[in-house]
């Protein structure tokens, strides 16, 4: 049967993050292409309508009174304001508003610093929460009846969703797609948006790979990323070498350096990690995540855990695969 089309608002206030409302937003549009109809529709608003301008600048015209709108979403979402000492007026005044009728809407969602307006209106007394790595104390400061977690991308909590900032909201956004419209959909719009990688709410906010880019010199930089764009090949010292466009012995020093460990050292912890990353966030069989990562067959697979968790790759995704019955709680 043909599913009804839901009605999204987006909340945004003056100094928002764009890439706040942008990311979420787009999701919800490309959906609507793959599925060739309007299964979202959706509506910006502010606490006062009008023009507001965002955090770097651009200034977005026509939105509508959220005080003065009629009716009720099914889903609210609330982008991340401008932090500086509490709540701006306008963001208090929509917390008002949101204290009054948040019963009426199915599914309220934080991007990033939207959560402090979810808590001002009491939302988030008794419920687990996130938002960005940079305002979780003072989250957990100003609302200490919330459960603040520590590093979750995103988090629900039944029928409220919070989130880490900027790209965390398209991670989100994609997961409530996957609840309404199946996990093929999240997909299918997932590669639409040419994201390198679709993530779950268990995410770290802190990424292995982005960390040690930071630590690598400048003009090496992307190497990680190289190695990892290239894991299911044959990767010697000659071939990344070429990739990298070094002499190997060059590569070798700078790598032992720079890294602290040599170029077969590297492969062989990015290609675990990557399996383990696979094993935790997907359903693929062993064969495919020993292909995909450029460790082989199905056995040395089993020999590489073994040796290096001292447990087997099912025994792995058994203990620490995501279970979404598991991360969310009943209303």
């Amino acid at each position: 049967m043909r599913k009804r089309t839901r009605q999204v608002w987006f909340v945004v206030f003056p100094e928002s993050e764009l890439l706040d409302l942008s990311g979420p937003w787009s999701v919800l549009g490309y959906a609507n292409e793959v599925a060739q109809r309007a299964i979202y529709e959706t509506h910006l608003f502010t606490p006062s309508g009008g023009s507001v301008r965002t955090r770097h600048g651009l200034v977005l015209a026509g939105t509508q009174s959220i005080i003065d709108a009629r009716g009720a979403p099914d889903t609210l979402v609330v982008s991340g304001g401008a932090r500086s000492n509490g709540l701006s007026t306008p963001e208090q005044r929509f917390a008002a508003w949101l204290r009054e009728h948040h019963r009426r809407v199915s599914r309220i969602v934080a991007v990033c610093t939207g959560a402090f307006a979810l808590g001002e209106a009491g939302l988030l007394d008794g419920r687990r929460a996130t938002t960005h790595w940079q305002f979780r104390a003072e989250l957990r400061e100003r609302f200490p009846r919330a459960r603040v977690e520590h590093d979750d991308i995103f988090l629900r909590d039944g029928r409220i969703w919070t989130s880490a900032g900027i790209t965390a909201g398209i991670d989100l956004m994609l997961a409530l797609v996957e609840e309404d419209h199946g996990h093929t959909m999240a997909m299918t719009v997932a590669k639409g948006l040419v994201l390198f990688l679709r993530r779950s709410g268990q995410q770290a906010q802190f990424s292995m790979v982005l960390e040690r880019q930071g630590r690598e010199a400048t003009h090496m930089r992307g190497f990680s990323a190289l190695v990892l764009e290239h894991l299911d090949e044959r990767l010697s010292v000659e071939r990344l070498a070429q990739l990298s466009g070094m002499g190997t012995r060059t590569l070798s020093r700078w790598c032992e350096r720079e890294l602290g460990e040599r170029p077969a050292e590297l492969v062989r912890r990015l290609r675990l990690e990557e399996a383990r990353r696979l094993l935790e966030q997907t359903g693929l069989p062993l064969k495919a995540i020993a292909a995909q990562t450029g460790i082989g067959d199905s056995s040395t697979l089993w020999r590489v855990f073994m040796r290096s968790l001292g447990v087997t790759p099912a025994q792995y995704r058994a203990a620490f695969a995501v279970k979404q019955s598991a991360r969310v709680r009943a209303s």
